[in-house]
């Protein structure tokens, strides 16, 4: 007889993962630690195997538990989503979403105030992250929705949405010339498909390089662009004030193009699936139309 797993556990089990703490989940929650601890005993009884392991003084999950964490996921929030309209008192339902930093200022403000509307008492969860690691996170069922950059016909999944333009961009004082001088580059740290585009680039034609500035952060990029520390390699999808494409002027060669895709976990929830549509919806709008606007133009 196949075992049903209990739902406070399987609720236990989401929070104290997303909390990193299950000693906070039994805070959160108005349980004890020991209640806490029956509960997670009770689900790997359930299972028939580990969900965890110890890691320093906290608990992660194995393998196995990664599996049913993706499924717990779901099924507190179709739980939830089940109670909320029926008119049940139930915690929030949830969906999460993930996007790279570029979309962070207009892309995802739009979404959210759609889904809002459209979904109103549902909890957004919002990542910024890499290209690599939002597919993973979908994957794995850690993310409900993703738009990630991907190399043109990569094999991976996702839904391609548009195949973008890369322009090298600088700032108000510009980089040297590359006749003189090694090219200063302004870049995310590893691994970056911007950043392999620019190295790859600049080898094929021979022109030397140097890493000038590495971070994390988009807005970080834009400041080193800015105060004349090199030239980055993006899209023209909202290049802020001060920033210009240095191909002309400094005669570099022209980059290979990116694709954009929206990535999707393999059962979504009503308000999940709600998401994904209107952030397809959103990104087309804002950042495919407008690219065809700028080549037309």
């Amino acid at each position: 007889m196949r075992p049903t797993f209990d739902m406070d556990a399987l609720r236990t089990m989401v929070v104290g993962t997303a909390l990193g703490s299950f000693a906070r989940a039994a805070s959160q929650l108005g349980r004890s630690q020991s209640a806490v601890s029956m509960q997670l005993k009770k689900l790997e009884e359930q299972a028939g195997r580990a969900l965890f392991r110890r890691s320093g003084r906290g608990l992660v999950p194995t393998e196995a538990g990664d599996v049913l964490l993706a499924y717990a996921r779901r099924i507190v929030t179709l739980n939830d989503e089940a109670a909320a309209s029926l008119g049940a008192t139930a915690a929030a339902a949830s969906v999460r979403i993930g996007l790279p930093q570029d979309f962070f200022e207009d892309v995802m403000p739009d979404a959210i105030l759609q889904f809002s509307r459209q979904r109103p008492g549902v909890h957004v969860e919002v990542r910024a992250g890499r290209n690599y690691a939002l597919e993973e996170d979908v994957r794995a069922g850690r993310l409900d929705v993703a738009v990630a950059f991907f190399q043109p016909d990569s094999g991976t999944h996702g839904t391609r949405m548009a195949c973008l333009p890369m322009l090298w961009l600088g700032g108000g004082r510009s980089a040297k010339s590359p006749a003189r001088h090694p090219i200063a580059l302004v870049l995310f740290d590893h691994p970056c498909l911007f950043r392999q585009a620019a190295f790859q680039t600049l080898e094929r034609k021979g022109l030397p390089w140097r890493l000038s500035l590495t971070t994390p952060s988009l807005p970080g990029v834009w400041a080193a662009l800015r105060a004349g520390h090199g030239v980055t390699v993006r899209t023209s999808h909202r290049i802020p004030p001060g920033i210009r494409d240095m191909a002309p002027e400094l005669g570099l060669p022209e980059l290979p193009p990116i694709e954009l895709r929206i990535l999707t976990g393999s059962e979504l929830s009503p308000a999940a699936s709600d998401l994904r549509d209107i952030v397809d919806h959103v990104v087309r709008r804002r950042v495919i139309a407008r690219n065809s606007r700028l080549r037309r133009s």
